[in-house]
């Protein structure tokens, strides 16, 4: 009896999209979190419904720093797909060039974001809407702090370790999630700046 042997030593050592279990890990994140930021967006809408004037007794938050970051996170856009392109390439100092301009992107976003919560026109324990606005940027905000922290760290290393073709997947993962970072910002501004408006 002969034993057939399958050589699968010409096989990669690494993956991206989907045949990546880092991929899943990151879809998984990404499900949870949506699903954190769902029920955050039906609370708002929910205390909406309840009260008859919105927001009650404040005006709405200032429109001027809301929309910058909005604009800065949306072209923020353009530096992290072109690092996750450069990194399915296998293309490391074009990798590791616009990783970096992304990390300032996002820092740049946290300043705006810091002028943001000082245009809000209601505090934090002013009542149920004050609550609810301010746990939303702030969660939302909380997300974009770990993005920096985790790209700065990926971005240290692609300076200063080996580097291989995973650490090329991990570089295209993170532009996954941030991606996921912008959305979830989309609907968050349409409810606390254009929504009271428009009523």
């Amino acid at each position: 009896m002969t034993t057939r042997v399958l050589d699968v030593s010409r096989l990669p050592s690494f993956a991206f999209g989907h045949r990546s279990i880092l991929w899943w890990a990151t879809m998984g994140m990404i499900l949870i979190e949506g699903t954190a930021f769902g029920l955050l967006a039906v609370s708002y809408i929910y205390l909406k419904w309840r009260v008859p004037e919105w927001p009650p007794g404040f005006a709405p938050p200032d429109l001027v720093w809301g929309t910058v970051t909005t604009i800065i996170i949306l072209a923020s856009a353009l530096p992290n797909e072109l690092a996750r392109r450069a990194a399915e390439r296998l293309d490391v100092p074009r990798a590791r060039l616009w990783i970096w301009v992304s990390v300032i992107f996002a820092i740049a976003f946290c300043v705006t974001r810091a002028l943001e919560f000082t245009t809000l026109n209601v505090w934090w324990d002013s009542n149920a809407y004050g609550s609810i606005v301010w746990f939303l940027l702030g969660t939302h905000t909380a997300h974009v702090v770990t993005d920096i922290l985790d790209t700065g760290v990926l971005s240290t290393m692609l300076l200063i370790a080996p580097i291989d073709a995973n650490r090329m997947v991990d570089v295209a993962e993170n532009a996954s999630y941030y991606y996921f970072v912008i959305a979830s910002w989309l609907p968050i501004y349409v409810l606390l700046y254009l929504a009271p408006r428009l009523v």
